[in-house]
């Protein structure tokens, strides 16, 4: 019984280990600019449009954080973000071709004094306003800051100046969470999302959209000099 214990504490250790292993892979910059023939398609062309499941603008993934870039990757790997060829893409990539893609695509195109203000550069309107604060536990600056653009943790997202289209069909696939093909499983986004209507969610990222942000879109030319095509 003792030796059963033992050997099963130890499998329980080493897999603690490995998992706390596989959290600290390091991302690559140059290695990850290697990496992007599967990218640049759709996220190097400046206004590039998908067309499913609605039309509408790719993100601007350029200057977004590494950590966001990772959780948001791995969220399409692991099935909690369901678009179809999103999660094709992830399920091809290493946990190595995530961290260096990260890495790369958070150093692009960032230059010294590009960060906006601390505080919100345009004051939204008042219907605006009380859609951002309407639920003062969970406000949308909690998380993503004054600026949308200071998120409170790694894997939230920089939001300033995304594309509104995008925001918007990213917003209704959490109040959609369970559909198998546009859904986004996140507890708290979707408790979130579920309380606006579609209109209030396109004026929420209309106003995001047009405030100063680090995301941007390179074009593909750019990238290519950047690995070294």
């Amino acid at each position: 019984m003792n030796k059963l214990l033992t050997t099963m504490f130890a499998l329980a250790v080493a897999c603690v280990t490995v998992s706390a292993q596989a959290q600290k892979v390091a991302g690559n910059a140059e290695n990850g600019a290697k990496k992007v023939a599967m990218c640049v398609g759709c996220h190097g062309i400046i206004g590039y449009q998908a067309s499913f499941p609605e039309v509408y603008k790719v993100p601007k993934i350029a200057g977004q954080s590494a950590t966001y870039i990772t959780a948001a990757l791995t969220a399409y790997k692991g099935g909690d973000r369901k678009h179809p060829t999103m999660r094709a893409i992830a399920d091809s990539l290493t946990e190595q071709d995530i961290a260096d893609l990260s890495a790369y695509y958070s150093q692009l195109g960032l230059k010294e004094g590009d960060a906006p203000p601390a505080s919100a550069a345009k004051a939204p309107s008042e219907n605006v306003q009380a859609l951002i604060s309407r639920d003062k536990d969970n406000a949308c600056t909690k998380c993503h800051g004054v600026n949308f653009n200071t998120p409170n943790d790694g894997t939230v997202p920089k939001l300033a100046g995304q594309n509104a289209d995008f925001l918007f069909v990213a917003l209704k696939a959490y109040k959609a969470d369970t559909h198998p093909l546009t859904g986004r499983s996140n507890g708290v986004m979707g408790g979130v999302a579920k309380k606006y209507t579609n209109a209030e969610l396109k004026d929420l990222s209309g106003y995001i959209a047009s405030l100063p942000g680090e995301v941007k879109t390179v074009p593909e030319s750019r990238i290519h000099r950047a690995s070294g095509n």
